[in-house]
């Protein structure tokens, strides 16, 4: 009977003895997974990639520092008058010139950025806070909720933002003495509850395209409550639109102050703003005499209402994915 021959394993040598406690190098495979994105993350990069988006954030930041800060502007004092200037030139002492009170323009257009701008700001908080509330709880709830919500909606939608506005303004008296807050917040409620009806409508719609994704019921079925699914999950896959909104309604507002103050009935004096010097360089004979006078301020309120709603243009070009 033939034997088969055993295999006998070759023998390992010993270890060094440098190198007897140094344990072998390990392989580090690279991780090559991609990174998680974001909505807002890619429309960061996207923004930031627009020459459109460093212009127009630089033109605002410039006049929100202007109203807040304007003394970095000027040192002069906007209500120091004398009717010895009245309608000069501009000229190296005054570079706007002067207005029919003999007061310098600059100054005053430096000052006029703070009540328009807060006016603006306000009022576009006001309408995207409130209306996202309302449109929020017609779209999540339904039903009678919505048919109560939305019929209101309609009523305040169907009267023109600057014919509600003159109706209210002279429904609510100004004192000439009255506080600036007083008649700052007087504007802002006037534009405020009659243009909280497209942030409703904007919001329940938006609302409505997320409320039947599969991590909203998924989290309703397993018993979280309507305040942390609407909190958790809801609003932040719905208030990108509502932010793009906001950010060219914010413009426009600023531009129905001017309107209003312009016809006489917004912000009243001693109150500084854009629209009451427009509404003063605008008289019979200023605009031919001093053009001046209504050159500056409406070129500033221009640039100011350009940038936001280049802002907004921007930001909703970034969010849309069907705009990239």
């Amino acid at each position: 009977m033939t034997e088969t021959p055993t295999t006998i394993p070759a023998p390992v040598p010993p270890p060094h003895p440098e190198s007897v406690g140094v344990p072998y190098p390990t392989l580090r495979v690279k991780d090559t997974a991609p990174k998680a994105r974001s909505l807002w993350g890619d429309a960061w990069d996207i923004m930031r990639s627009r020459p459109l988006f460093w212009i127009a954030l630089a033109l605002m930041l410039l006049f929100v520092v202007m109203a807040a800060f304007p003394q970095l502007f000027t040192s002069k004092d906007p209500r120091s008058c004398f009717l010895i200037n009245s309608r000069q030139p501009p000229s190296w002492g005054a570079i706007f010139g002067y207005d029919f009170q003999g007061c310098d323009i600059y100054a005053r257009t430096i000052y006029g950025a703070r009540a328009s701008i807060l006016v603006g700001t306000l009022t576009a908080t006001v309408t995207a806070i409130f209306g996202s509330i309302l449109g929020t709880l017609a779209a999540y709830f339904g039903g009678w909720v919505d048919m109560l919500i939305s019929r209101i909606a309609d009523v305040f939608f169907a009267i023109p933002l600057l014919l509600g506005g003159i109706i209210i303004m002279y429904s609510i008296p100004t004192a000439p003495d009255s506080p600036y807050l007083f008649v700052v917040f007087k504007v802002v409620f006037a534009l405020s509850i009659l243009g909280w009806p497209a942030i409703f409508r904007l919001m329940r719609s938006s609302v409505l395209q997320t409320k039947p994704n599969d991590y909203v019921q998924a989290a309703r079925a397993l018993g979280s409550s309507p305040l942390h699914v609407v909190g958790s999950h809801i609003l932040p896959n719905s208030m990108a639109p509502v932010i793009v909104v906001s950010t060219i309604d914010l413009g426009g507002y600023i531009a129905a102050e001017a309107t209003l103050s312009f016809l006489g009935i917004g912000l009243q004096a001693p109150t500084i703003s854009w629209g009451i010097a427009i509404s003063h360089a605008s008289a019979l004979g200023y605009i031919r005499q001093a053009p001046h006078m209504l050159m500056f301020p409406a070129a500033f309120l221009c640039l100011t209402v350009l940038s936001f709603i280049m802002l907004g243009e921007v930001v909703r070009d970034a969010l849309d994915p069907k705009l990239r």
